[in-house]
């Protein structure tokens, strides 16, 4: 376990979660005048790497003032009730669709299951553990959070899921975008650019919504955007025109399997051609089966993603 933080030297840190492997989920730290919070939170395992993060900053759990959640997929949200309980001070800050679910998560593990599996849900998630309602803050849309001198401002971000929010950093100009802007991992990177792609994953995916979430974010002028997966991307704006090119490229994916009887294996198949042939593209120095095994889980979300929404489009 390693407690390094990534100090982006504006009150923005992030580590590690060590969640399923190295470089794939990013926790959040945001540092204002001795207040802290933290934004998403991995999984059940994620508290030895928090309190790291707090002690680094010579911060102890009284002075953590949120625990926010850009959404509940269980990647961002299953430690939540673990850092709830460790941090006596904190709210949490959710999307009022996700409220409930932190209140009571029989439903939200069950869905979980049905992804995942039992088995695999349970080790990867352990037992979630319910928040009491009164500690919790519904962020509706332009939610305003005061932490020390900074002002976040929560606004409604739908296209990955209905219940994700995003966060704008008055004080930096950034975003934290949870997984709507998309997902990038730091593998991939060549010469310090990154590549980025849309995340699908299901079963909530709307392109059209995505597409809006995306433009409204960019409306902001932003300096950067800090992504869960994988932390923060400069010149949001071109990479923004990057993930919307790529959106259009998903739904025409997903609209030629339509006639197919395995839509989510030949969504899949056009996913991974689309990644390769990018990362061709962008000059990736691994092989094609190195940055497979990178994105398989994501590729396979993402591809399930998108045979729920083609679903739904035909049942409509």
């Amino acid at each position: 376990m390693t407690s390094a933080l990534i100090d982006y030297h504006n009150g923005i840190y992030a580590f590690d979660a060590g969640y399923v492997r190295p470089l794939l989920a990013a926790i959040h730290l945001i540092e204002s005048e001795g207040r802290a919070a933290f934004v998403d939170t991995a999984n059940f395992e994620v508290m030895p790497r928090a309190l790291a993060a707090l002690a680094a900053r010579g911060l102890d759990p009284d002075a953590v003032d949120y625990v926010i959640l850009t959404h509940i997929h269980l990647d961002h949200a299953g430690g939540a009730g673990v850092m709830m309980e460790a941090f006596p001070n904190a709210r949490l800050v959710v999307h009022p669709r996700g409220a409930r679910h932190m209140i009571e998560p029989t439903k939200l593990m069950a869905g979980v299951e049905g992804v995942y599996g039992q088995e695999r849900a349970r080790k990867m998630y352990g037992k979630l553990i319910p928040i009491a309602a009164e500690r919790i803050i519904e962020a509706h849309d332009n939610t305003v959070l005061r932490l020390g001198s900074r002002e976040l401002l929560c606004i409604d971000s739908p296209g990955h899921a209905r219940h994700h929010i995003a966060i704008v950093d008055r004080q930096t100009s950034g975003i934290f975008t949870g997984d709507t802007f998309g997902i990038s991992y730091r593998e991939l990177d060549v010469e310090g650019r990154p590549l980025i792609f849309p995340s699908s994953t299901p079963i909530q995916f709307d392109p059209d919504e995505m597409r809006n979430s995306i433009e409204r974010m960019l409306s902001f002028n932003p300096d950067a955007v800090y992504l869960t997966h994988f932390s923060r991307l400069a010149a949001p704006a071109e990479l923004g025109r990057k993930v919307l090119a790529l959106l259009d490229q998903y739904v025409a994916i997903a609209l030629a399997a339509s006639e197919d009887e395995d839509k989510t294996a030949r969504i899949r198949e056009g996913l991974t051609a689309l990644l390769l042939q990018e990362a061709h593209i962008h000059g990736c120095r691994l092989s094609d089966a190195e940055i497979l095994d990178i994105w398989h889980l994501d590729l396979e979300l993402n591809a399930q993603g998108l045979a729920f929404w083609l679903e739904a489009q035909e049942a409509a």
